[in-house]
């Protein structure tokens, strides 16, 4: 499948069938995030795969709204980085949640990215204290977002070329 073809079917999913990810297409997955590009090639990215019922439903919780589903996950990838190795660690692990979740649709598993950093719990907590407290992170480690897995319960429609809007391209030749 071509990048754009990719780009085209993937959507976020928050609906999971009953049906656990194969563990090749996991580790697949997994690959993406850890081949990711990093500034100054510092790999400051850790990634911790969560299955265990108890913990996605604690994290589904980390945060006020938009995390709920999570409880309902086959996994959740959370994607965190050693701030202490490279200042550009927001933008380090964005570029490999994008990569996972690219390559969560083209094996045919659903995902959505749950923002975590800068994000507020119901109390007004930080959300990232939340979870690095949920997975015993220490403190230098940073959280970006959570990547929800799992096998879709239902096919969203894709995105059509026509939303390529080149109306916000502007070219200087």
């Amino acid at each position: 499948m071509s990048i754009i073809s990719t780009l085209l079917t993937r959507r976020s999913v928050r609906q999971y069938a009953d049906e656990p990810i194969p563990e090749d297409t996991l580790r697949e997955i997994l690959t993406a995030g850890l081949l990711a590009p990093t500034s100054r090639n510092l790999k400051p990215c850790r990634f911790t795969v969560v299955r265990d019922k108890s913990v996605l439903e604690a994290l589904s919780h980390a945060k006020a709204a938009g995390g709920a589903f999570l409880k309902d996950a086959g996994a959740a990838v959370v994607v965190s980085a050693d701030a202490e190795l490279a200042d550009t660690w927001i933008e380090d692990c964005s570029i490999a949640l994008t990569c996972m979740h690219l390559a969560a649709a083209e094996a045919g598993v659903g995902s959505c990215w749950i923002q975590i950093h800068l994000r507020r719990d119901r109390e007004g907590g930080e959300a990232e204290e939340n979870v690095r407290r949920i997975l015993g992170l220490e403190d230098r480690f940073r959280t970006v977002g959570i990547l929800s897995l799992g096998m879709p319960a239902a096919s969203p429609e894709p995105h059509t070329i026509e939303e390529a809007d080149f109306g916000q391209v502007r070219f200087l030749d």
